[in-house]
């Protein structure tokens, strides 16, 4: 089946109007501080991030799996420790963080974002033999996701040097979802 092709600057334009439409809706008739900056830097990186997402869909069949995978995981990563440091102070108040999960539903923003041109990539391998028939694309998905989240998050806690570099870590979170069959021996 083929994925219809959207216009990359559409895509993007689309995911800022939905996060401004989202940020009118946390304001509060109060202007500057921690939420805005929050808005601000997620409306800069968000389209980014869903850009680089949903191009994995134009490597389909090419090269290998986790050659396409760890740029992916790269940029994750960057994004992540961008998005964090500005997050946490955002979210000191629950009204804040009732409001904007509530904002997150309504403007389509919500983790499946993120994870659907993951899954949609790993699913299209996957008919083409070129990940294994017993990966579970959605799962392998939120793992790439959520490796990249929990290495930005140590990071940003426990410093750069805490941990592997971010090139090792991204190699390592791809490595380690093990998506590509095994070759057999001939």
């Amino acid at each position: 089946m083929a994925t219809p092709h959207v216009d990359p600057h559409h895509r993007s334009q689309d995911t800022r109007q939905r996060v401004l439409q989202m940020a009118v809706s946390l304001r509060e008739d109060r202007t500057g501080g921690s939420v805005d900056y929050f808005l601000a830097l997620l409306q800069d990186r968000l389209p980014l991030w869903l850009s680089i997402l949903h191009d994995l869909s134009h490597r389909i069949g090419k090269e290998s799996v986790s050659d396409n995978l760890l740029p992916i995981a790269r940029a994750g990563i960057d994004y992540y420790i961008d998005v964090q440091s500005a997050a946490l102070p955002a979210f000191t108040s629950p009204n804040v963080t009732v409001r904007f999960r509530q904002a997150i539903r309504d403007n389509g923003l919500g983790p499946r974002t993120e994870t659907a041109p993951l899954a949609a990539y790993l699913a299209a391998e996957q008919r083409l033999g070129r990940v294994r028939a017993d990966v579970d694309p959605e799962a392998s998905a939120r793992l790439l996701v959520a490796g990249c989240f929990h290495r930005a998050y140590i990071e940003m806690f426990v410093g750069a040097d805490a941990g592997p570099a971010r090139e090792v870590s991204a190699r390592e979170i791809v490595r380690e979802l093990r998506l590509e069959p095994v070759p057999q021996p001939a």
